[in-house]
């Protein structure tokens, strides 16, 4: 494993097709992110603190900043009009294998149901197959979260046979199952 792999991706990056546009966050942003990550569901199936308020929008924002910065991952905001948040997009290096890069994802309780995320995921994984050109680009879902393993079958991800992925998440363990994107 190359464990001094970077995303080299010059900012901001911002991307625009299938009817949304990725793009950076930006400290105007902090209070849609409360509105965003403050869900019981978004508390479930991500790593985000809960309940999740002003102040960890900030450490947040901190954090991906910072990520950024380290060329470890990069945070988009899903927008529609590439001014309002209404989800997030995440690629950075995959723990198990640096080679690939994975993608993980949320919309926002006021935005499900419109197809944002699968929308948003489509968009991002040609972008990272076509500029980042890691071995593969990757998800990594909890086998109870059946909305989220739609959006990758709606995006071509195929499940990988290969063993779960062991993470702790706030302090208990979650078992994900890999996905990944066939050439």
């Amino acid at each position: 494993m190359d464990t001094n792999r970077t995303l080299t991706l010059v900012p901001p990056v911002r991307l625009a097709g299938y009817g949304v546009v990725l793009r950076e966050w930006t400290d105007a942003d902090l209070a849609d992110l409360v509105a965003l990550y403050d869900d019981p569901e978004m508390a479930r199936w991500t790593p985000v603190a809960s309940p999740f308020d002003l102040e960890a929008a900030r450490a947040y924002l901190a954090g991906a900043r910072e990520g950024r910065a380290q060329g470890r991952k990069v945070q988009l905001a899903v927008t529609t009009d590439g001014v309002r948040p209404r989800g997030e997009v995440l690629l950075f290096l995959s723990g198990p294998d640096e080679r690939d890069v994975e993608l993980a994802y949320g919309v926002g309780p006021a935005h499900r149901g419109q197809g944002l995320a699968a929308r948003a995921v489509r968009l991002a994984a040609e972008y990272t197959v076509r500029d980042i050109r890691p071995r593969r680009v990757v998800l990594r879902i909890d086998a109870a979260n059946t909305a989220s393993e739609a959006v990758a079958r709606s995006c071509a991800f195929e499940l990988a046979d290969e063993p779960p992925v062991r993470r702790v998440s706030r302090g208990r363990e979650i078992v994900l199952r890999t996905w990944w994107l066939p050439a």
